[in-house]
């Protein structure tokens, strides 16, 4: 669905400049916790201004399933990132809609992700693309802390059909050795881009999609 993703976007004008530094995807949060929190009506606005092409990500944490399609509808979204708690039985009651399953590493490692997917493919719902990011107790992404690659480099993750996306702590300064270590098929960011929480430095978001776009061009 895309390769470089610049999440918690909370303005037009952010997304605009997202969009024309040659990103892929915008990430839309629609967990009220999250300081890159986005309400239903300003996210429209947001997803409205995006040219063509431009993948829209709603990221939700442990949402309804109403809330979900309701948001997703009123807003176009090309995609729902699932970003909490959700088990694989909720997951079914959204098969219908294109997701991105998000995992929290600890550690555990991959292991609790195998046996989630596994649960998955018995409810014959299995995720466009699965997201790892970094485990901070109690939070729930956009942390910032960089996720342990060697985790990753060391698993049979390139033989796991479901495309994967790194997430966690990535910057301008370590994308193309993160995509050098761990191979994904895509790469996400939202603090790694930002002067504060929620407001993305278009200086940093621009360097972040040409150092990524290098790294998966020379193969990572």
């Amino acid at each position: 669905m895309f390769q470089i993703k610049i999440c918690g976007i909370t303005t037009v004008v952010d997304a605009l400049a997202t969009a024309a530094a040659g990103a892929d995807a915008v990430g839309l949060n629609f967990f009220p916790g999250s300081k890159r929190y986005v309400a239903t009506e300003r996210a429209g606005e947001i997803a409205d201004a995006l040219p063509p092409g431009i993948v829209k990500v709603g990221v939700f944490v442990n949402a309804t399933e109403q809330e979900i399609r309701h948001i997703s509808k009123k807003v176009r979204l090309d995609a729902i990132q699932l970003h909490g708690d959700e088990s694989p039985e909720f997951m079914a009651t959204l098969a219908d809609l294109p997701l991105v399953r998000a995992f929290r590493l600890d550690a555990s490692g991959l292991q609790p992700v195998g046996r989630y997917l596994a649960a998955c493919r018995e409810l014959h719902v299995v995720p466009r693309m699965i997201l790892v990011d970094a485990c901070v107790p109690g939070q729930y992404g956009g942390t910032g802390i960089t996720l342990d690659w060697s985790t990753l480099a060391e698993s049979d993750t390139r033989e796991n059909t479901i495309p994967l996306v790194l997430a966690g702590g990535l910057t301008p300064q370590n994308v193309a050795a993160a995509i050098d270590r761990v191979h994904p098929a895509a790469v996400d960011t939202a603090g790694g881009v930002e002067y504060a929480p929620g407001k993305k430095d278009h200086t940093l978001v621009a360097a972040f999609v040409v150092a990524a776009r290098a790294a998966f061009s020379a193969g990572g």
